[in-house]
């Protein structure tokens, strides 16, 4: 079974049950012990991208907005039993030829790593792919706040909707959190594991 660890911020690990590690957005908190296997890139801003954090395999596999948005198309990589698919990602200071976000499948979990983003036209297409678990930012500031999330959230229908990215400098803020109210909604605090 998979697990993910909430880092903080828009930072998380997927641990596959083979004991495979992919990263997503590295940049906050703790949790950088594993070696990487696969590590997602959803756009280049310095808060999504600190590679140096990672220990790196010489046959890690790396991929950026730019290698997954390639001339307007979005590219899905298979990798021995991980499927990764970039979606749409954008808002007014997120250009969408510049980022995406993914759909990752892993121990036959589906799961949506959205990248800094607010509402896309794409996202209500999302809701008959039946995801286990979505990852929305939510603050408000640099992406969608609280409410635009929450509508994001039952537009995509996710079975669990985990809110991140919710004050810009921060982890994680606990009264924002709390509002999140939407019937899927997950609260995983920094530092925190839980199996898929």
């Amino acid at each position: 079974m998979a697990k993910l660890l909430y880092q903080g911020h828009g930072s998380y690990r997927i641990t596959a049950d083979d004991g495979r590690v992919l990263y997503v957005d590295p940049y906050a908190g703790e949790g950088y012990d594993k070696p990487a296997d696969i590590v997602l890139i959803t756009h280049e801003h310095y808060d999504h991208n600190k590679l140096e954090l990672l220990t790196m395999k010489p046959d890690t596999i790396l991929h950026r907005s730019g290698d997954m948005l390639v001339n307007g198309e979005y590219r899905t990589v298979e990798m021995d039993g991980i499927t990764v698919t970039a979606v749409p990602a954008c808002n007014k200071n997120h250009p969408i030829s510049e980022c995406v976000g993914y759909l990752i499948r892993v121990d036959g979990v589906l799961l949506y790593a959205s990248g800094d983003t607010s509402r896309t036209d794409y996202m209500a297409s999302m809701a008959e792919l039946g995801i286990d678990y979505a990852l929305l930012p939510t603050d408000g500031f640099y992406n969608m706040g609280l409410e635009e999330a929450m509508e994001c959230a039952d537009l995509i229908g996710a079975r669990h909707t985990i809110p991140i990215h919710m004050k810009p400098g921060d982890l994680y803020d606990d009264d924002k959190a709390k509002a999140f109210t939407v019937k899927s909604a997950l609260l995983v605090r920094p530092g925190e594991e839980i199996s898929l």
